[in-house]
């Protein structure tokens, strides 16, 4: 069964791209003790994805990484001398060995410490056979558990012959308590296995091993700082200030990566240490560990996991030896297509688009003037102003009209909510129910304490995830930056150069009719005022849902109209393409919408995008997101590997809209987003192929027996692409002037969409739902 489901996965990475063939050319020294590259240690191969130091996880892990990877191996002994590859002492964890052996847990004390649960130790290799693994990591996908795949002895993983193999020996002391002799094990494989490091949190292991091992190097594993090492009774934190000691025993250090760069409590960066220039001063090697893609680690990060990479070797400092990773691809792509490309240009300036949502909305407050400035500073292409209205005629850059969510406006205008179903279901404080005057009044919610006005509404930053403080984004900036008005807006795209801008208009039927305001004159009005009409150097975007307001900037043919369609569609009719081309030469579309995602694993292409393009009309992707809960599993929660598989063949979109475009660019700046198959790259990231996981199973498989398929998603029509013509302005509204130059005081982006008939659907990310096991319990047949 196990071979059988090996080849499958074989058949898997074959959709992920070939074998990637490094070059290691690289023009730039590297700040690493041997001025090598550094190393990518896979722990537990692809842990990230796949079941740890599964046959899948190690072959994952050498198919997708720098062609001298290294797979880790945490050793677990049973009671007659097998080892397997595990890190977790406790199998309860990690395995399925309650269900086989339901009452047989023991308690004992391990580092000083009592712990419960199944041990290795308690077991020969026998019953320990029929014990397989499962996934302990909430974030990570569980639908592997049912397959049955048992936990991987050490030599069967080491005579795979990966690149290289390294040996973790993190509980000598309690196995020799057990009479198990873990540094006589490890001389005895050394005879028929090639193991190219050996670590250790105990001194005493690797000094019982100094001199014994020939070219095997010794690691000297540091766990967190207040733990005691079991042979000194020393805490690591005191055993650190004697590197010159540890050197007698070992050529390098293993240490958690916050022994370089501390984070505080509050999850940001403190000043490096001075660890790395120290131990390499004494000739010690230093590799750092616990990086994932999935973990949430410093908001300095912008939960882009490359960044962290980045920090610990571009620093102009130094660099470590090595990370330990659990998602070894994406250390390998931060080595060798980002590392050192801080300042490099474009291959192509503006191809694609990079555009920002709300600016850098997942740096500052959205739609603020540092959430602007950022996304120039990030290399945005194109920014964006979604334009609403205040009741006096003030045009605004701000992602909703509703008020409540992000400032005091519903404590202060209680009076004022009202259910509009037209803009959204929820209760809301609109910005064209209050005059500029009124909304100068209001404080930021968050100054709960404070009885100080704020003259100016500054908004908050929100995660557009879940309701836990774990998907913050950057606390320390949610009151910073104030809304800008939409003449400011255009001010400042011209003074910074930017080689375009977005403007996006929203529910113009409504304001004309119900407020007696124009968005439209005042978006046309403003642009005209800064002379984007009479020029050509700056790229101007109109965008919106409704056919009748893109017909209304028909006469500047030097404005590109963007259709944009919220709504997840499966497909566009030719009908629904040439009525479109008649007034619209871009579509906005959900990611989704192109490569549709199921139960957070992507399951086929729509065709949408090559139709598009076959029709001359460009294609513009929203909205990509860093944050690990955002990305459907396929792409192993890295953003960079998300936004390739947009950007190159077959899809090959013209914009990428995103909440961080820092991340984009950092990609299209690398020179493994070169497109042309004719250069040959050091690390090629190649595209994932939509569905390939659930199609190789299906196509092994044969008749999975799943249950009925949901609903797909709708297809775009004729009557949805074209849209009545705008009401008149009516004169139902107290304003008499509508106006896109008032000084810049905003109100504060919102959360809830319009329900209209380009809404937002539910979240593609519903991590609760897992179809890929329901294919492989089919596939298998087996119950564990």
């Amino acid at each position: 069964m196990i071979a059988r489901l090996f080849l499958v996965f074989l058949f898997i990475q074959s959709t992920y791209g070939k074998k990637h063939t490094t070059i290691n050319n690289s023009s730039h020294p590297w700040l690493t003790l041997s001025g090598q590259r550094p190393v990518v240690i896979a722990r537990g191969g692809y842990s990230g994805v796949f079941l740890e130091s599964s046959d899948m996880a190690n072959s994952m892990a050498v198919s997708m990484s720098l062609d001298d990877v290294i797979i880790y191996c945490s050793l677990q002994m049973s009671k007659d001398g097998q080892g397997y590859c595990l890190s977790n002492l406790n199998l309860a964890n990690t395995t399925n060995i309650a269900n086989i052996l339901p009452d047989a847990q023991k308690s004992y004390v391990v580092d000083g410490q009592p712990m419960q649960g199944y041990f290795a130790v308690d077991y020969t290799a026998d019953q320990l056979y029929n014990v397989s693994l499962l996934q302990s990591e909430f974030s990570r996908p569980d639908v592997f558990d049912s397959m049955c795949i048992p936990i991987s002895p050490v030599e069967e993983v080491a005579k795979s012959k990966p690149p290289g193999f390294w040996l973790n020996v993190p509980y000598s002391s309690f196995y020799a308590q057990h009479k198990l002799d873990t540094a006589l094990y490890v001389q005895d494989i050394l005879k028929t296995t090639a193991i190219n490091y050996v670590s250790s949190p105990e001194i005493g292991f690797l000094k019982s091993l100094n001199g014994k091992v020939k070219t095997t190097q010794l690691i000297f594993m540091f766990n967190e700082a207040t733990a005691v090492e079991p042979t000194t009774n020393q805490t690591y934190a005191s055993l650190l200030e004697d590197l010159a000691s540890i050197k007698l025993f070992a050529s390098g250090i293993l240490v958690p990566k916050e022994y370089i760069f501390p984070i505080n409590d509050q999850l940001y960066l403190e000043p490096p240490t001075t660890l790395v220039l120290d131990a390499h001063k004494q000739g010690l090697k230093v590799f750092a560990y616990s990086f994932a893609n999935d973990y949430v680690a410093s908001y300095n990060y912008s939960y882009d996991p490359t960044a962290e990479y980045l920090q610990f070797i571009d620093n102009s400092q130094f660099a470590v030896d090595g990370f330990l990773t659990d998602f070894p691809s994406t250390a390998s792509e931060a080595i060798e297509c980002l590392a050192y490309n801080k300042n490099a240009s474009r291959l192509v300036k503006g191809k694609p688009l990079v555009i920002s949502h709300n600016g850098a909305s997942g740096v500052y407050p959205g739609s603020t003037d540092l959430a602007y400035q950022q996304a120039v500073d990030d290399g945005a292409d194109v920014i964006d102003c979604s334009v609403q209205m205040s009741k006096d005629g003030v045009a605004f850059c701000s992602d909703s009209a509703d008020l409540a969510s992000a400032t005091t406006a519903m404590a202060t205008f209680l009076s004022r909510a009202a259910t509009i179903p037209e803009i959204q279901s929820a209760k809301g404080i609109f910005s064209f129910d209050l005059s500029w005057s009124e909304i100068q009044t209001l404080q930021r919610k968050l100054l709960k304490t404070s009885s100080n006005l704020v003259p100016n509404i500054k908004s908050l930053i929100a995660s557009p995830f879940s309701n836990g403080p774990d998907m913050l984004r950057n606390p320390a900036n949610k009151s910073k930056g104030k809304l800008v008005t939409l003449a400011d807006f255009l001010e400042f795209s011209q003074q910074e150069k930017v080689l375009g801008i977005l403007i996006s208009i929203k529910n113009a039927a409504y304001l004309a009719s119900n407020k007696g305001l124009s968005v439209t004159d005042a978006v046309a009005t403003a642009l005209t005022n800064a002379s984007f009409d009479k020029q050509s150097t700056q790229k101007v975007l109109i965008q919106s849902e409704d056919s009748a307001v893109l017909s209304k900037f028909s006469n500047v043919l030097s404005y590109e109209k963007v259709l944009l369609i919220e709504e997840e569609v499966s497909d566009i009719p030719k009908a629904a393409v040439d009525e479109l081309k008649k007034f619209a030469g871009a579509v906005n579309l959900r990611r989704a919408s192109i490569i549709q995602v199921p139960n957070f694993f992507t399951s086929a292409s729509t065709g949408i995008a090559e139709k598009m393009h076959e029709a001359n009309i460009s294609v513009y992707v929203s909205v990509f997101r860093n944050e690990f809960v955002s990305i459907p599993f396929d792409y192993f929660s890295d953003p960079i590997l998300e936004l390739a598989t947009y950007i190159l063949a077959p899809f090959g979109v013209d914009g990428v809209v995103t909440d961080y475009p820092s991340t984009a660019t950092a990609y299209l700046r690398s020179p493994c987003s070169n497109p042309d198959p004719n250069v040959q790259l050091d690390y090629p990231i190649y595209p994932v192929q939509p569905g390939a996981m659930i199609k190789s199973l299906s196509g092994v498989g044969g008749s999975l027996g799943l249950p009925p398929a949901a609903a797909p998603a709708p297809t775009l029509t004729v009557a949805d692409v074209v849209d009545p013509p705008l009401p008149p302005v009516s004169n139902s509204s107290s304003t008499t002037n509508v106006s896109a130059s008032t000084t810049p005081n905003a109100a504060p982006a919102a959360d809830a969409p319009p329900p209209s008939k380009n809404s937002e659907t539910s979240n593609v990310a519903n991590m609760g739902v897992n179809l890929i096991a329901l294919l492989v319990v089919s596939l298998l047949s087996v119950v564990c």
